[in-house]
């Protein structure tokens, strides 16, 4: 009869441990989760969390919007600057990268200054909510698809026409793409890539809807 209340009372315990565990695994999930700013004109965490796109897919995103000399290309939450370094040195643009991150913005400052594109690339530390993207004649995106919905006003209002947008993964809800390609990156992974473009239309203000 001891043998089975001790080996009850070790089952309760055990119980007790796993739902600790549980919750303190839990709690660190969360708090470790990247934040995403509340409203566009204040910061309260990051925008979207950082994963750089693989270098092939790069590539494919600025082949996607024919980049070529006589672009300006912005790139929104540059990371590194992989994306406007190879729009300048590849395809000849001059590119712009807008990157809220301390250290990000600091790594992909020196990336241009290394590489001797000074000239051609400049890195932004700003919220990219803020900044003026008129000049842009091509925009690449990889953010979250809540920051893209929020994003998508701005560009409306910004953009001119025939400008191409390009998002890896995330669409922007409620645009039409032009195109959808799928890609192939590191390890075998695909990636999908939405091509929008600035409409021709009456009404400047409006990319045409998603027809239902």
């Amino acid at each position: 009869m001891l043998k089975s209340y001790v080996l009850k009372w070790l089952q309760t315990l055990a119980g007790i441990i796993l739902v600790l565990l549980l919750a303190v695994t839990l709690a660190g999930a969360k708090s470790e989760a990247p934040q995403i700013a509340e409203a566009p004109g204040g910061l309260t965490g990051k925008l979207a969390p950082y994963v750089p796109t693989p270098l092939g897919v790069c590539r494919d995103m600025l082949a996607l919007a024919h980049v070529s000399r006589f672009d300006r290309v912005y790139d929104l939450g540059s990371g590194d600057g992989r994306i406007v370094i190879m729009a300048a040195e590849i395809f000849g643009a001059d590119a712009v990268g807008v990157e809220l991150d301390d250290q990000l913005y600091e790594q992909s400052s020196q990336n241009v200054l290394q590489i001797g594109l000074q000239n051609r690339v400049r890195i932004i530390h700003a919220n990219f909510f803020k900044v003026n993207l008129r000049p842009a004649t091509v925009v690449t995106l990889y953010l979250l698809g809540v920051v893209n919905a929020r994003l998508r006003p701005v560009l409306e209002r910004q953009l001119r026409p025939g400008a191409r947008i390009v998002s890896h993964d995330f669409p922007v809800a409620g645009w039409k793409p032009a195109r959808v390609e799928t890609v192939t990156g590191d390890y075998g992974a695909t990636h999908t890539l939405y091509l929008y473009v600035r409409p021709q239309a009456a009404n400047p203000q409006v990319f045409p809807a998603k027809s239902k």
